[in-house]
């Protein structure tokens, strides 16, 4: 019996399963950069680019390149892109999605000329989970990638360097083989939203306008550690009730101001017995907003709040600046003709920003970017539970195809 062909929203989907199948870990969707695994994915997706007729690369970071030629060699090019690499325990779509519903919409095209070259590029590294550092393979294609990001050592010591080297690449060549192409006119990823907004408004697809910036803070807090039983709680100097004060006030502050996040995600209680009164509690602190100037307030009015929670007790606290990204605006002539675009295919795609970190926010100091989001069904990503609806994905499909259609190199 003859079944129906799936969709092409299920095509997608289903390629999204079969890459996550290839993984470090068996049982679970792990791949790190540059892994076996990496090796095994590269393989797949090379022949998926040669049966829609791409000719295919890999350059010297790992990352794949694929190329639809139009008839002008001297025309400007348009950049697909999004990453390969996983998280430890991953779900099928953080990443590739991206990078399958730009090869649908290649499909699509067959032979329809376009006033530009496109080339799809699935970056090797965007999580930066093996060397605890992100971006690696975007920055090299921005000609960020430096001697010093090629000594970083992984957990077993390995540097980006020798990790190239072992995989068969050669890292002397990454200013030749990684650069985005010199006529690149535009930039476009198409990415899940990894989070729980489109779902709240019943919505396939946003527009980012921003990806927001970020501070990342180490705080700790010193009292005195001391006998549980013995130390009246009026002469207690009581780190961890310190600490716990002001977290309360952390998620307090930020629950009244719509765009702002701050997160404590981590503490550690010394000297962390039952029996003993903590006296050092160390904390992180992570503050996002799209705006950095209120990012900046943020920051400066949770350490006050610190400072007077430890004051209370008698506890003294230090804070110290990890990281900090500024906020990365996106393209808005780009940004306007994608959201054009979803409106001629019959969808409403909404203006948001992402609180989540992409390459789209390391290529926009190099060329004009944007992100298109699906919805993330509960919300949930970096998670083997991650998935998406048909719906969603082809809302997608359909407005990057209608973009590809309308987009003229010389009208943005």
């Amino acid at each position: 019996m003859q079944t129906d062909s799936p969709t092409r929203a299920a095509k997608i989907i289903d390629r999204c399963r079969e890459l996550a199948r290839i993984t470090d870990v068996p049982g679970e969707t792990t791949r790190l950069f540059l892994s076996p695994a990496t090796r095994d994915a590269h393989t797949l997706l090379h022949w998926w680019f040669r049966q829609a007729g791409l000719a295919s690369r890999t350059d010297d970071t790992g990352s794949l390149h694929a190329t639809r030629r139009c008839a002008e060699e001297d025309a400007p090019t348009l950049v697909l892109f999004s990453h390969i690499d996983t998280v430890p325990n991953a779900g099928a779509f953080d990443g590739p999605l991206g990078i399958l519903v730009a090869l649908a919409a290649i499909e699509e095209l067959h032979q329809t000329p376009l006033p530009f070259h496109i080339e799809l590029i699935a970056f090797s590294e965007e999580e930066g989970v093996r060397f605890a550092f992100p971006f690696l393979s975007s920055l090299a294609a921005t000609g960020r990638l430096t001697p010093e990001d090629l000594a970083r050592t992984d957990t077993a010591g390995i540097t980006l360097a020798e990790a190239i080297t072992s995989f068969g690449l050669d890292p002397a060549n990454i200013s030749l083989t990684c650069p985005l192409p010199a006529n690149t006119f535009a930039a476009i990823e198409v990415h899940i939203e990894q989070g729980p907004v489109l779902e709240a408004d019943n919505a396939s697809l946003a527009v980012v306008e921003t990806i927001v910036g970020q501070s990342r803070l180490h705080l700790t807090f010193t009292g005195q550690a001391n006998h549980a039983g013995t130390t009246p709680m009026p002469l207690r100097r009581d780190a961890l009730a310190a600490a716990a004060q002001w977290v309360v006030e952390v998620e307090r502050y930020a629950a009244n101001y719509q765009q702002l996040v701050a997160t404590v995600g981590r503490l550690e209680v010394l000297p962390g017995a039952m029996n003993v009164v903590p006296g050092t509690v160390h904390a992180t602190l992570d503050v996002r907003h799209p705006k950095d100037e209120s990012r900046h307030a943020a920051v400066a009015h949770l350490l006050t709040k610190a400072e007077a929670a430890a004051h209370q007790r008698g506890v003294t606290v230090k804070a110290s600046l990890k990281s900090e990204q500024k906020a990365v605006p996106m393209d808005a002539p780009l940004t306007q003709a994608l959201h054009n675009a979803a409106e001629r295919t019959g969808h409403d795609a909404k203006q948001m920003f992402s609180g989540a970190g992409h390459d789209a926010m390391i290529l926009a100091s190099a060329v004009p970017t944007t992100m298109l989001f699906i919805h993330s069904p509960g919300g949930l990503s970096h998670h083997p539970h991650e998935t998406v609806r048909e719906e969603d994905v082809e809302a997608a499909l359909a407005t990057l195809l209608n973009l590809l259609l309308h987009l003229h190199p010389h009208k943005l």
